[in-house]
C-alpha cells in the first residue's frame, strides 16, 4: 500500500488544490491532505477552518484523509508512513523553489520521494492568494473555489476579513 501526502496551508482550497487532490487519490491507495501550520505566512481562515472546508470537500474520497502537521514534512511523512509527497505546479516560476525544497526533503530523508503533478491548465493561473484578494475585494470567485469555500470568503467579507 503506498501513502501519499499532498501538504499545503491551504488558506483557502482552491479548485487547483481539489484538481490535484482528485488525481492523486486515482494514483495512490491513501492520500493524506496535510495542513500545514505555516510559520511564514499569516491565514485568513483559522486552521479549524480549514481543515472543515477540506474535510467536507474530501468527504467523496473514500481513501482521502485530512489531517494537520507542524513542523517539518517529512517528520510529519515518517509519522504516518508516507513515502510519497505531492507537489503542483502551476507555472515554470513554482519550479525552482518546489525543486529547492525536494532536494531538501530527499536530504532530510531519502526513502521520502517527491512528486510533482502540473495543473490542470484551466487551473494554472489560481492561487490561494490572489482568490482572498479577489473575494475580500468583492470580485466574483463563483467558478475559482467550491460552493462551501465561497461562502467562507463571503462570512470573512462581511467580517472585514478578520482570521478565525
Amino acid at each position: 500500500m503506498i501513502k501519499a501526502i499532498y501538504p499545503g496551508t491551504f488558506d483557502p482550497p482552491t479548485n487547483g488544490h481539489l484538481d490535484l487532490i482528485e488525481r492523486s487519490a486515482k494514483l495512490f491507495d491513501v492520500l493524506i491532505v496535510a495542513v500545514g501550520e505555516s510559520t511564514e505566512k499569516k491565514p485568513l481562515f483559522s486552521l479549524e477552518e480549514r481543515l472543515n472546508m477540506l474535510r467536507e470537500l474530501c468527504a467523496q474520497y473514500p481513501n482521502v484523509e485530512v489531517a494537520h502537521f507542524k513542523g517539518l514534512l517529512v517528520n510529519f511523512a515518517k509519522q504516518v508512513g508516507a513515502k510519497v509527497i505531492i507537489r503542483g505546479l502551476r507555472a515554470i516560476s513554482d519550479f525552482e523553489y518546489e525543486m529547492q525544497m525536494a532536494l531538501m526533503n530527499r536530504k532530510l530523508a531519502p526513502n521520502i520521494e517527491t512528486i510533482f503533478l502540473m495543473t490542470s491548465e484551466r487551473w494554472s493561473f489560481l492561487s490561494s492568494s490572489l482568490v482572498k484578494e479577489v473575494a475580500l475585494l468583492g470580485g466574483c470567485i463563483k467558478d475559482l473555489v467550491p460552493p462551501i469555500v465561497e461562502n467562507y470568503l463571503r462570512e470573512k467579507r462581511k467580517n472585514g476579513g478578520n482570521e478565525g
